[in-house]
This record gives C-alpha cells, sequence and structure tokens, in this order.
C-alpha cells in the first residue's frame, strides 16, 4: 500500500465533481480523475464506475486529509473566480498531497456495475479471443 502524490487540482475534481484540471481535454481530465480513483482502490477504473467509486471514495479522502471536507466550491463557479479558490486552497495545502490505497477496497466489477446502472439486458460483453 504505498503512498503516491497527486495534485490537488485533481483530488478536488473528485471530491468537487467540477473539472479543476488545467490545461487539458475532458478526456485527459478523466483519466486523471480515474488514476487518483484507480490509486485509491487499486484497480482500473471505467469511466461509468468513476461516480460511484468516487462517492465510495470520499470517506478514505477526508479521513486522510480531514480538511479536503471544508474545501467547497464557491457559489459563483466563473472560471477566475473557480481558478482563484483553487490557487488559494494550492497555496494553503500545497499543490501535491499524499494518498494512501483503502486497505479495505472490495474490487467492483465494470461489467457488473453496468448492469447495475442500466440493466443486464442493456449490456453487451464483446470477446474478441472468443468467436
Amino acid at each position: 500500500m504505498t503512498p503516491r502524490r497527486f495534485p490537488l487540482s485533481e483530488v478536488l475534481t473528485v471530491t468537487t465533481r467540477w473539472t479543476l484540471i488545467t490545461p487539458c481535454s475532458m478526456l485527459m481530465a478523466t483519466e486523471r480523475v480515474c488514476a487518483v480513483l484507480g490509486h485509491l482502490t487499486g484497480q482500473s477504473i471505467y469511466l461509468h464506475q468513476a461516480p460511484d467509486i468516487a462517492d465510495a471514495c470520499m470517506a478514505a479522502l477526508f479521513a486522510q486529509h480531514p480538511w479536503l471536507a471544508n474545501l467547497t466550491l464557491p457559489d459563483d463557479r466563473s472560471d477566475d473566480v473557480v481558478m482563484a479558490w483553487l490557487a488559494a486552497a494550492e497555496r494553503t495545502y500545497g499543490t501535491e498531497i499524499e494518498l494512501t490505497p483503502i486497505s479495505d477496497w472490495q474490487t467492483r466489477d465494470p461489467i457488473e456495475d453496468a448492469a447495475d446502472m442500466v440493466g443486464a439486458d442493456k449490456v453487451w460483453v464483446v470477446r474478441p479471443d472468443k468467436p
């Protein structure tokens, strides 16, 4: 269970559900959020799993860094205001924070999660190794 450092902006993107990773595309932001969640859980995170897994990881994040629970986005969500809020948080807490994986995480199957979300009849599993 090796700790790893992540940019505060990536961790706050998980806790606030607001993309604070700049400059980057939405795809890159998604990859970075999944990297944070993957480190915490020790499993590969598929995009459809990210919101539920983020919710499940929140208690562990707040236990590791209780001050994260107090960092809430400003009411004014304009880019300038949000980026100023992020800069103030980075001045106070640093630009990176260390995260330790969750020791008792139960791996979640991405196919089962998809079936739970939309119904098993709407999930197609394609296995290229099997005709």
